[in-house]
């Protein structure tokens, strides 16, 4: 397939973002003048091999169209579920089935670079079904065991960080594996934290593509701060 080949990307956006603690979802605050989903949508369209975007929204959102990328004729929207499986899936429906490869991405994650999704949309050049953006884990792993009544949580033992990856998006897949996945994931009431773990349920092979780490996804409050210096970083 030649590398000017074209594909859409599925934007999960239903979620309200608790941890921030905020008064409006994660997606809809301000940094470096536009807010955290405008900076993702314009990053994904300003890639020549993205042709478009599909928002998958919360039933209740009256901010996105408002938004001036909303405006534009490659972002379309649909009403999302309760879990992050629901609204990828809600955005793949939509789809027409000649699609024959389909990107996901987290609408927090705005600081992703261009050259490391070039470098994901290659896999249509191997024998496999797709893959994620990772990056290795750099720091001891430790995993935690509650002990006491006052919920203080204590180390139960040191994992081996050989191996391990910290798994980010875009994730990019074949079509119609990928709603097999999620179907498979609901029937069977798997929870679902990414695409790449729904795949993994069907036994398929997937890669793993380096990633910058700047591509953070704006969770906690201090996240804000660090991706508005990444974003600046890209305009300076």
């Amino acid at each position: 397939m030649p590398l000017s080949a074209q594909y859409s990307v599925v934007v999960p956006a239903a979620g309200v973002g608790k941890r921030m603690k905020a008064d409006n979802p994660k997606q809809y605050l301000h940094i470096a003048g536009k807010t955290v989903i405008e900076h993702t949508l314009n990053n994904l369209l300003a890639h020549n091999q993205i042709k478009r975007v599909i928002v998958a929204l919360n039933p209740s959102d009256t901010l996105f169209a408002h938004l001036p990328v909303a405006s534009d004729p490659r972002v379309d929207t649909v009403i999302g579920g309760q879990e992050r499986s629901d609204s990828v899936l809600a955005g793949l429906n939509y789809l027409p089935s000649n699609e024959a490869w389909v990107l996901v991405h987290d609408a927090a994650r705005p600081c992703f670079k261009a050259t490391d999704l070039t470098a994901l949309l290659q896999l249509v050049n191997h024998n496999i079904c797709g893959g994620l953006l990772a990056t290795p884990v750099r720091d001891t792993m430790k995993r935690a065991v509650n002990i006491t009544a006052d919920n203080h949580m204590f180390v139960k033992q040191t994992e081996s960080r050989e191996n391990l990856w910290h798994a980010l998006t875009p994730q990019f897949f074949k079509l119609e594996l990928l709603k097999k996945a999620l179907d498979l994931a609901n029937a069977q009431q798997v929870t679902i934290t990414d695409e790449a773990s729904a795949m993994e349920l069907l036994g398929e092979k997937i890669a793993l593509i380096k990633s910058s780490p700047a591509n953070i996804k704006i969770t906690e409050p201090e996240d804000l701060m660090l991706a508005e210096f990444y974003l600046n970083q890209k305009t300076n």
